[in-house]
């Protein structure tokens, strides 16, 4: 059964971060004093706490803020945006999804046309969001960290098998903050550095540069490689061992990319380390997207886990589920009480399943639906693309939110999938260690699964557009399109690629995010991305 309890907000010892969006985040507002009468200093006295304090950390990733499971985005964690609307993985989405080929959206909030027009600046709201989402986490992880050193143990008197757990849950916590420092490496490249022994009390925190931010990551993901459970054996929806090797694996593939020197090989090491760890792939793509995707999953390594009855937000599957649907498309089919009628795809995607169109990954809805994008704010303009859905695999039923509001549906960080892709790119690059037979057999694995045609044979830019087909909407395409050097040169052109029906290349300088001009005017130490 799946367990819930990462998400439900448990309020002891919780970090406040209320006014960060505007504060900024070399603000004081990082090392908050939780802020609902327990200081540190009784809190981690009783190990009773330990789990709710770092449910919390997770609970950054999957839901908006304070509130209770009946309004898990009321509260919200940043100010300054809606709880549901700022939702950490739903801005991923929008910086990783919204700004390429695999999707546009109809809305015209402020700032979220600029995401797919590649028109965004250092005020865009959506870029803040996920900007001080990520710092959301590395505070809430700081602070878990720093009450939990082997003196801070033992002071509080946490011994025998609460201290073992106690350690684990602390490498959690590291590889929970590693990885949102990724983003923030990816995303937008050089950063203020904040960890648990920084002061920004009386120093706003100092800049940290991409290269040096690799290095960073890098060892802490090797320290939690070490020190987390093994792989398969946490619980469903925590960090173990093949979680920090799937993170280490991906920091390699695009090492050149962040630092300028490729590591492959490395790449293929960790690739080979998480193939090594008894996972394999789930018998049905459209299984992995679905309400009970959480039940016999041998294939996802760790996932954001949520429940339309206990996790309900605006954001996550919930926004995935609801927004993709609109126009004709018939909302009880996938297990809710309407579409918002937001989320499309292109024509450049579609395309990609051209040569095999009975590949289910490539599952569009096209009744009533035009495959040109002539005007963006309008659904039926584009065609539908159906990822996920509210309904359960295993009997054709809704999830658990009787009022079809809220969706049951996990969303995969890491999965078998995406390993075999990295490897097969990795080998395909001149990485050793790896063997390119072995790479095809991988690649035609996935196609098989999937219902297309097997290949006789892969070369590295097939892998850009089969990772495509494989983990469309899962926050890797614009990551990918930049190792590819695609994504802001006219190599390679989607509609409205540049604010342009036809698509046209833009800035270079894009394959970076700015600053948010909140953070650049608060802290002295940082400068802004060039180009903004």
């Amino acid at each position: 059964m799946k367990n819930k309890y990462l998400y439900k907000k448990l309020i002891i010892g919780s970090v406040t971060l209320g006014t960060l969006f505007f504060a900024g985040s070399c603000t004081q507002d990082l090392e908050r004093e939780p802020s609902l009468g327990l200081t540190s200093t009784v809190l981690y006295k009783d190990f009773n706490n330990y789990k709710p304090a770092l449910a919390k950390i997770y609970a950054g990733l999957a839901i908006g803020g304070q509130g209770d499971q009946n309004n898990a985005d009321g509260n919200t964690d940043i100010g300054g945006i809606d709880g549901g609307f700022s939702n950490y993985l739903r801005q991923m989405y929008s910086m990783q999804v919204l700004t390429t080929d695999e999707a546009v959206i109809a809305w015209a909030d402020s700032g979220l046309p600029d995401m797919h027009n590649m028109t965004w600046n250092a005020s865009n709201p959506f870029v803040a969001a996920i900007y001080y989402r990520i710092f959301n986490v590395i505070a809430v992880s700081n602070e878990f960290i720093k009450n939990t050193t082997d003196e801070k143990l033992s002071t509080n008197g946490i011994t025998g098998t609460n201290l073992t757990e106690a350690k684990y849950m602390r490498a959690e916590a590291r590889f929970l903050r590693a990885q949102s420092y990724y983003h923030a490496m990816d995303l937008f490249g050089n950063v203020p550095m904040v960890t648990e022994t920084t002061d920004i009390i009386n120093t706003p925190p100092p800049r940290i540069a991409r290269a040096e931010l690799f290095k960073y990551v890098e060892s802490e993901l090797l320290a939690c490689a070490n020190d987390l459970k093994d792989a398969r054996s946490n619980e469903y929806g925590r960090a173990d061992k093949a979680a920090a090797w799937s993170l280490l694996a991906r920091l390699y593939l695009n090492a050149q990319v962040y630092t300028g020197t490729a590591r492959y090989t490395d790449c293929i090491t960790y690739c080979n380390k998480v193939i090594n760890a008894g996972y394999s792939l789930k018998s049905n793509y459209s299984s992995l997207f679905m309400a009970d995707n959480n039940v016999n999953n041998p294939e996802v390594i760790l996932s954001v886990n949520y429940d339309g009855t206990s996790t309900k937000t605006y954001g996550g599957s919930t926004f995935m589920v609801h927004a993709a649907v609109g126009g004709s498309m018939p909302a009880s089919q996938f297990g809710i009480n309407g579409g918002w009628g937001g989320l499309r795809t292109t024509k450049s995607f579609v395309n990609l399943f051209a040569g095999s169109p009975s590949d289910q990954r490539g599952n569009f809805y096209t009744s009533g639906q035009n495959l040109e994008i002539n005007n963006i704010s309008t659904f039926t303009d584009g065609y539908a693309f159906i990822k996920y859905k509210n309904i359960k695999f295993s009997n054709g039923a809704p999830g658990s939110d009787a009022s079809g509001n809220f969706v049951d549906a996990d969303i995969p960080l890491y999965r078998l999938a995406d390993i075999y892709l990295m490897y097969g790119e990795a080998v395909s690059r001149g990485g050793s260690g790896g063997d390119a037979a072995t790479a095809l057999g991988y690649v035609n694995a996935l196609r098989t699964r999937a219902g297309g045609t097997t290949v006789a044979s892969v070369n590295t830019d097939f892998f850009l557009d089969e990772r495509s087909r494989e983990m469309s909407w899962e926050a890797t395409r614009r990551t990918d399109l930049i190792r590819y050097g695609k994504f802001t040169s006219a190599s390679y052109l989607w509609p409205w690629k540049g604010g342009v029906k036809d698509g046209k290349g833009v800035e270079d300088y894009r394959n970076l995010f700015p600053i948010p001009a909140n953070d650049i005017v608060a802290n002295p130490n940082l400068i802004q991305n060039p180009g903004y």
